[in-house]
């Protein structure tokens, strides 16, 4: 479960070029990324938005928060997005679903904190 909540988080923080072998390794081509600002879908375009949030939020780092839960094949978890070692700017919750490889399939996220 912590393998999935890394590896996700990972490919979040990651730059292009290492950011396109997390998403190959740990989620399915045809993932479906929605949150309450986005709806994408494939690896292509969540590496789009994934960038364009990195551009947004110019060396903030998402970071575990708590400890992940996990039945069947669902994860959620919570994440924290800020400068590294700093209080949190944004706290997001997120339900992943996997697939029968054990990669991420679907992804539903919330937003619990967001600026002001």
């Amino acid at each position: 479960m912590n393998d999935i909540v890394n590896g996700y988080l990972a490919a979040w923080n990651a730059r292009a070029e290492e950011r396109s072998r997390l998403l190959e390794e740990h989620f399915a081509p045809a993932v479906s990324y929605t949150d309450p600002l986005a709806q994408v879908s494939g690896r292509g375009e969540l590496d789009r938005l994934i960038d364009g949030v990195q551009a947004q939020f110019p060396g903030f780092v998402f970071t575990p928060v708590g400890a992940p839960d996990s039945h069947h094949d669902q994860v959620r978890f919570q994440w924290g997005l800020g400068p590294d070692g700093a209080e949190p700017a944004v706290i997001g919750f997120d339900v992943v679903v996997l697939d029968a490889e054990g990669r991420i399939a679907d992804v539903r996220g919330f937003l619990d904190k967001v600026p002001a």
